[in-house]
């Protein structure tokens, strides 16, 4: 069986997971602690960075862009007859999304309002990008679930969880990408795709008292600085 390594909060390893999840293949996930890594983890991964997807054969491939690759190819793709041009456009799509996990997880981890204010820009391009190519939905091709779909994935999902603890809307101003989050909401991924665990370890690390969101996004919050821990590179 697939074994994919993983931390709980990472975006990149959910992009891998909630894939696996609508192929409907089987997995197991392996949690490591990324500060203190155990030896085979390090031997296996050239980077030492998670996702890691460890194949059948014990083989270990890394970078979430190559597994997704790898699993298309020894699994039929979620959106069938592509033409090589649309699945070029949706491997673009998809960066998209994925070049935007960091940006989002230093964004959350904003320590007041113009901090955050600041973070949020390149997210509000990505989303303004998003709202002018989506259709008429409910996903980003239309009724089938697809790559795209899965890459933005972990992106709306951690702005759903931010909504509901703050009530701040990191997608405000979009409401076609608004519709595609709560579609995809709706088919189970959001909590497939994640561990048990997930909700305490995100709002423990990006919720907190230390961020401005933490504290409930109070828009007559002084803007008085405040420590904030570094974004997590660690997963890729």
């Amino acid at each position: 069986m697939i074994t994919i390594v993983s931390f709980s909060i990472c975006p990149f390893v959910q992009r891998v997971t909630a894939l696996l999840e609508a192929k409907g293949l089987a997995y197991t996930v392996s949690y490591i602690n990324l500060s203190d890594p155990p030896p085979w983890f390090s031997e296996l991964s050239p980077t030492g960075q998670v996702p890691l997807l460890v194949t059948e054969a014990g083989e270990a491939l890394f970078e979430s862009d190559a597994i997704v690759e790898y699993l298309d190819e020894i699994a039929p793709p979620l959106v069938a007859g592509l033409s090589p041009v649309q699945r070029a456009q949706d491997r673009a799509w998809s960066t998209q999304a994925s070049k935007h996990y960091l940006p989002q997880c230093s964004a959350m981890q904003s320590a007041d309002r113009a901090v955050l204010t600041e973070r949020e820009a390149p997210l509000h391009a990505a989303f303004d990008r998003a709202e002018a190519a989506i259709g008429d939905g409910p996903y980003f091709r239309g009724n089938t679930l697809g790559n795209v779909d899965i890459a933005w994935l972990p992106l709306l999902h951690r702005a759903a969880r931010v909504e509901a603890h703050s009530g701040h809307d990191l997608l405000q101003g979009h409401p076609k990408v608004k519709a595609w989050q709560h579609a995809l909401a709706d088919t189970g991924l959001f909590e497939a795709s994640v561990s048990a665990d997930f909700n305490a370890d995100f709002d423990g690390f990006y919720l907190s008292e230390r961020t401005y969101l933490g504290r409930g996004a109070d828009p007559t919050e002084a803007c008085a600085p405040r420590p904030a821990q570094p974004t997590s590179v660690c997963c890729g």
